[in-house]
């Protein structure tokens, strides 16, 4: 399943930091011009790697604990959380291709095209 789905505050805890396997995190707030630019190349990766990397977006206007825990101060952010290492996270618009490299997503490759 390659669904982009919706964390909260709430389940923030149990979706992200207590995965069993990577998640991506899109940091997002609906007055976000950049962020609904990312969203389609993070449904790509989710895609791409669905079964092997979890992705999900919080909005942060409307869960504020979490973002202000993290100190995210710029949006779009993306982070990447691998389990039992420190999560890893980009600023700004990119593309799929971009996030990938950024986040070393390539030795989770599957042979899935």
């Amino acid at each position: 399943m390659a669904e982009v789905a919706q964390v909260t505050d709430e389940t923030f805890e149990q979706v992200v930091l207590n995965a069993e396997r990577p998640v991506i995190v899109d940091f997002w707030a609906t007055w976000c011009g950049p962020c609904a630019m990312v969203a389609p190349e993070l449904e790509r990766i989710a895609k791409k790697y669905a079964g092997v990397i979890d992705v999900v977006k919080m909005d942060v206007d409307a869960n504020p604990a979490v973002s202000q825990a993290l100190q995210i101060m710029n949006l779009p952010t993306v982070a990447f959380f691998r389990p039992g290492q420190q999560p890893m996270a980009v600023i700004g618009a990119r593309s799929a291709e971009q996030f990938e490299a950024s986040f070393g997503l390539s030795q989770y490759a599957t042979t899935k095209s």
